[in-house]
């Protein structure tokens, strides 16, 4: 959530009550959401947030998501709240994925980027292709590295244990992995993340690295382009336990 003079932006609503409960809490009204992608755990609420509160939508075009919206698309620029939002395509968890970057916001610049990268992980590919899904995340590596990186799940942990086992010896991920151990073990969340952090630690994001490279090539020793080596990270990690 972005506020601003008693009115807020929201991300991803799966489910409409957590919105309105935040909402009374620190008195905003909700002034716009945004949507990443069309899966029901992004949008699932705002149907019952428009109608409570008048909201404008912003989102990729699919017939999934419900109407009205105003629909974004790539290297859009919008202004909400006084604040500047960057739209970025980022086919690969969906091909209309969207993600949505706030470079000058109080606490500095933000990412939403919905289910395309997560800490230490990214989304699973369900319509792209691995060409493509790197090439969106290599879009975002590309961000000043103190973007705050708001992604919309909390797997830090399972997504640290495989990229342990693809990069054992990288010692900022070893690192990492302690501090998130921590804040866990206080019931603290290891999110935000930022794009300078997931640059030393996500695999997904490293596939030019030699440890990461060769830990690819045990598994498909044809993985030498980086959208082979990010397939066939992917590949494993879906069925990492």
């Amino acid at each position: 959530m972005i506020s601003q003079d008693g009115c807020a932006i929201i991300v991803d609503p799966g489910d409409a009550e957590p919105v309105i409960d935040a909402l009374k809490q620190y008195n905003l009204k909700l002034e716009c959401i945004l949507v990443t992608h069309h899966h029901s755990d992004h949008i699932g609420g705002i149907q019952s947030l428009v109608q409570k509160t008048g909201a404008q939508v912003i989102a990729p075009n699919h017939p999934s998501i419900p109407k009205p919206y105003q629909v974004a698309k790539d290297n859009d620029q919008l202004m909400v709240l006084g604040n500047e939002i960057q739209v970025i395509a980022v086919p690969g968890h969906t091909l209309t994925h969207l993600a949505y970057f706030l470079p000058n916001t109080e606490k500095g610049p933000i990412l939403f980027c919905g289910d395309t990268l997560f800490s230490g992980g990214c989304g699973r590919m369900f319509e792209g292709d691995p060409d493509g899904f790197w090439t969106s995340l290599e879009r975002l590596t590309g961000l000043p590295p103190q973007t705050l990186v708001c992604c919309a799940h909390e797997y830090t942990m399972s997504n640290l244990k495989f990229a342990l086992a693809v990069e054992p010896t990288n010692q900022a991920l070893q690192e990492y992995t302690e501090l998130c151990k921590s804040l866990r073990a206080k019931n603290l969340p290891t999110l935000p993340s930022s794009i300078g952090k997931e640059n030393a630690i996500n695999p997904f994001l490293r596939v030019r690295q030699k440890e990461v490279i060769q830990s690819a090539q045990k598994l498909n020793p044809n993985a030498h382009t980086e959208g082979q080596v990010f397939a066939t990270l992917r590949s494993w990690k879906n069925d990492f336990s």
